[in-house]
């Protein structure tokens, strides 16, 4: 069961003004009801008691430092944009927004690092990157995720295939732990073997364990030259197919996406952003980067022949930003499209290995049929993170639409397994996927996780009820 967590009273919304600013501060009412719930309202909206606007290390340690000592839970929430229900209040108490706190301080061309506050938005610290001609490869797609968001997320996104995942650039982090104290975890060094590397535990922890308050990010030369292939295929089986032929190619693409025509024709139909390419029952879209234009040719010259040679209908290049702007796009406008197409929605976000793709998706596609459930795969093909989705037509009762997509993420998830994948390749757990998690992991490693969970936050008041129970 969860604690037994103390309901806010006057002393305690007092307490809170005191240590930060009355004008910053909110409470019941007058709580705008954006913040009950994140991108996905669908797992869960709940009201916070009080929330608070901070501003520095100093202010979220003492609210953090009270909330332990009174047995009150605080969820620590970014940019809202997570799509798993893991920024609302479950169990009420305060709701800590740490948007205000967004410095980027100046780039370290030096050590080529950047260091920002939790509320600076990935775009921006990729801009200040740029700005040095230094490069922060991370691109969850949402543009308004703040980095802070990203770090306990392990955001992953489009360009994972060749730049890795969030985790792969975070040096350092300042946090707050759930009793008010200041910690850090690493340090700007490349390498570091001086006990458990607790940062790495922390990046993808979903909220659980502390409050990040600063980290420093690894950047990387920016590439000179890109470039991206839009190839259209008669079949989605086609389609996915040619994926392990690209990758098994001397050149590593950047991003390797794919969509089927119908979540094209969705996104044209609600949204009007238009694929350049209008042949084709599925596409793939492939992104190279390069340090020069004739290593840039020799990656599109070498995926084009492979393609046409694994049953691509033709090649289209994309290669000036405004080209290239169209069509990723239409790929970033999926969410929204189907939110606009439909009066409700549900998605697994497995990952799987790259050489089982082409049979998740098939199976997929059989699964969500044989339930009745209209589904559009698409994602990240190029690091077998496949977005399922799943999509509500009118007429569908309530109970219909929650039985049907119950029993098709049941049987995704154990496809996931059987094909040595895992539950979530980057939306996390949160609240939407809570019950799936124990029986994919097993009872020994569900109670690894609660210990962890344990040493970290004792009284359990940080974020509780998200990604492990103690019901």
């Amino acid at each position: 069961m969860p604690y037994p967590y103390k309901k806010m009273d006057e002393q305690d919304f007092a307490y809170i003004r005191s240590v930060t600013d009355p004008s910053r501060v909110w409470v019941g009412d007058a709580i705008a009801k954006e913040f009950y719930h994140d991108e996905m309202p669908e797992y869960g909206v709940f009201p916070p008691e009080l929330y608070v606007e901070v501003l520095t290390k100093e202010e979220v340690s003492a609210i953090m430092k009270y909330a332990y000592e009174n047995n009150i839970p605080v969820v620590a929430r970014g940019a809202g944009t997570g799509l798993a229900g893991g920024a609302n209040c479950k169990y009420g108490g305060i709701m800590l927004s740490l948007m205000k706190m967004n410095k980027i301080f100046p780039v370290d061309t030096q050590n080529m690092t950047v260091t920002a506050q939790p509320g600076a938005l990935i775009s921006e610290v990729a801009a200040a990157a740029a700005e040095v001609g230094l490069f922060y490869p991370p691109d969850p797609g949402e543009k308004t995720a703040s980095i802070g968001g990203s770090i306990i997320t392990n955001a992953g996104g489009m360009r994972a295939v060749r730049y890795g995942v969030t985790r792969d650039y975070v040096r350092c982090i300042e946090a707050v732990m759930p009793n008010g104290d200041i910690v850090h975890f690493s340090s700007n060094v490349v390498k570091n073997t001086t006990g458990f590397d607790v940062k790495d535990l922390v990046v993808g922890s979903e909220g659980i364990l502390c409050v990040c308050t600063e980290v420093t990010l690894k950047l990387i030369p920016a590439p000179n030259c890109t470039c991206t292939l839009v190839i259209p295929f008669d079949s989605l089986e086609t389609c996915i197919d040619c994926v392990p032929v690209l990758l098994r190619l001397p050149f590593v693409p950047t991003a390797v996406e794919f969509l089927e025509r119908e979540l094209i024709d969705i996104v044209e139909r609600n949204l009007h952003k238009l694929l350049p390419v209008r042949e084709g029952a599925a596409v793939l879209i492939v992104m190279y980067d390069a340090s020069s234009q004739e290593e840039l040719t020799q990656c599109c010259d070498a995926a084009a022949a492979a393609a046409l040679e694994a049953g691509a209908l033709d090649v289209a290049l994309a290669d000036t930003p405004e080209r290239i702007g169209s069509v990723w796009s239409v790929r970033a406008a999926i969410l929204e499209g189907m939110k606009a197409d439909s009066v409700g929605q549900e998605e697994c976000d497995v990952v799987v290995p790259r050489a089982k793709i082409a049979e998740f998706v098939k199976a997929a596609k059989s699964i969500c049929l044989s339930h009745g459930v209209v589904v559009e795969p698409c994602g990240h093909a190029g690091d077998g993170n496949i977005h399922t989705e799943m999509l509500r037509q009118p007429g569908m009762t309530d109970e219909e639409w929650k039985t049907a997509t119950h029993a098709c993420l049941s049987e995704l998830y154990a496809k996931s397994k059987e094909l040595g994948g895992q539950l979530s390749g980057e939306h996390g757990i949160g609240n939407g996927r809570l019950e799936f998690l124990k029986p994919f992991i097993g009872d020994e490693m569900y109670q690894l996780y609660r210990n962890i969970k344990l040493a970290f936050d004792p009284k359990l008041i940080l974020n509780p009820g998200k990604m492990i129970t103690f019901e």
